[in-house]
């Protein structure tokens, strides 16, 4: 399992997020959460465009991708797992929810940082959340979030595998968590005890700045209960609330070309 992990990883990480998309859309398409604030024709181009930029520059810019950095470690002996006996299965456990929480960590500086929060807030002018949402995100910010974990693979010494498992875990769970999904309220619960889920993520897409600044765990629960930045359900409700961001309520900011400028243009 391991060696196919490592040795098709592409093919690995590739399948399992096409086959996420497909089963969110057609989860999407059976129980909705929401009735949709905007068509689909008016958001899902911006947001699939940007996809396919950011695929493209990650492959140009870092060909290898961040298993090519967990493979130079090891043959480096670079990086606590790498220096410190540990049974490979804990090493894999402990590296994926150290990495984990490395992205739960970026995610409060993209709020908290002033010159962050530029680039991410065009995630967050979305006027509605689904599975697009999830893979919304400025390319500037996909290479700063790279960089980061490069840096933390090396200060782990994460073994390749783990590292494969993380961003398919990653990518998957970012999908999943912004579905227009409708989940049984008792399952919800059971889930959000240690994953993040739907109804649990879309309180951060609120509009009320408050909730905006809450829930930024990815796939880990564990993380905004921690640290005190869990709420559990938005203040209007999941119906009512209002999704985007108060300065951005314009659906052409959904565009493709707006949503590339969104962190150089001043907000209304």
């Amino acid at each position: 399992m391991i060696e196919i992990l490592t040795e098709h990883e592409s093919a690995v990480r590739l399948g399992a997020f096409a086959a996420v998309l497909a089963a969110m859309a057609a989860w999407e398409g059976l129980a909705p959460r929401r009735a949709r604030a905007v068509p689909r024709l008016r958001r899902w181009p911006g947001n699939l465009g940007i996809v396919a930029i950011n695929a493209v520059l990650v492959r140009l810019l870092f060909p290898t991708a961040v298993v090519g950095v967990a493979l130079w470690a090891e043959a480096q002996g670079f990086g606590l797992f790498n220096r410190v006996a540990a049974a490979p299965w804990l090493a894999l456990a402990a590296s994926v929810i150290a990495l984990d929480l490395v992205i739960y960590g970026q995610h409060v500086a993209f709020h908290y940082v002033a010159v962050l929060w530029r680039l991410h807030r065009m995630h967050h002018t979305d006027l509605d959340i689904d599975l697009t949402t999830g893979v919304r995100f400025h390319p500037v910010e996909i290479l700063l979030s790279i960089l980061l974990k490069f840096a933390a693979v090396l200060a782990l010494g994460a073994p390749a595998a783990a590292v494969v498992l993380y961003e398919v875990l990653l990518n998957g769970a970012s999908v999943f968590n912004h579905g227009n999904v409708r989940l049984p309220l008792r399952l919800d619960r059971v889930l959000r005890a240690v994953v993040v889920t739907p109804d649990m993520h879309r309180v951060h897409h609120s509009v009320i700045r408050r909730e905006t600044d809450s829930n930024f765990g990815n796939f880990l629960s564990v993380w905004d209960r921690l640290f005190g930045t869990y709420r559990a359900q938005p203040e209007r409700g999941h119906d009512a609330m209002t999704i985007g961001l108060p300065e951005f309520r314009d659906p052409g900011e959904s565009r493709l070309d707006r949503l590339l400028l969104n962190p150089f243009r001043r907000a209304a």
